[in-house]
């Protein structure tokens, strides 16, 4: 994809090219991966190891993570300057959808357990949906197809999968939330890595 700026393709290009970006826009990127990919493996850890959490409170964590995910979204969206208008304007609409779903799950923590799932494969499908469409140009772009693929493939489970119980819930929204954790963190490492802007 052509760097020019002159060229309207290039402006509203749904891909992210690091060497359009300056210094600070590439790193605060970075750290908006690292901190997604923090807090995911943090709350996919407590909801594998708290046992006993009830749905209140399993609701309550996956609202938090998915308030945070959204506004690192939309502040991604609204400080890469340097990125394309697509790109910007993809960040600030997904990350306000799931900015969204997350404050309904903290609004209603006390919703049904088919909510709950519903709200949860929503959000990782919009995600994975946003992470494939947005994609960067230097290497880390098989980390975000991965990273896409694996929200789509946990959003499909937790939302045609018969999750009757909260243990099923807990176990399967716990391990794609390390995994996907563990992807942003590869991300924050290797986006923008070896590329001058």
């Amino acid at each position: 994809m052509s760097n020019s700026t002159g060229s309207g393709k290039a402006v509203f290009a749904l891909a992210i090219d690091p060497g359009r970006l300056s210094g600070r826009e590439v790193s605060s990127i970075r750290v908006a991966f690292a901190v997604s990919g923090v807090v995911a493996i943090a709350i996919g850890v407590i909801l594998l190891v708290w046992t006993e959490a009830t749905l209140a409170v399993i609701a309550v964590l996956f609202g938090l993570y998915f308030v945070i995910s959204g506004v690192v979204r939309i502040v991604r969206g609204i400080t890469s300057t340097g990125a394309g208008a697509g790109s910007r304007v993809l960040n600030v609409i997904f990350g306000l959808a799931v900015l969204v779903l997350g404050i309904f799950a903290l609004l209603n923590p006390e919703g049904s357990l088919a909510v709950l799932g519903l709200l949860v494969g929503i959000v990782w499908i919009v995600d994975g949906a946003a992470a494939l469409v947005e994609y960067s140009t230097d290497s880390s772009r098989w980390v975000g197809v991965l990273l896409g693929v694996v929200g789509i493939v946990a959003g499909a489970i937790v939302l045609f999968a018969p999750v009757e119980t909260l243990g099923v819930l807990v176990t399967i929204g716990g391990i794609m939330l390390i995994v996907s954790g563990l992807i942003q963190l590869v991300r924050a490492f290797t986006f923008g890595r070896g590329v001058t802007a």
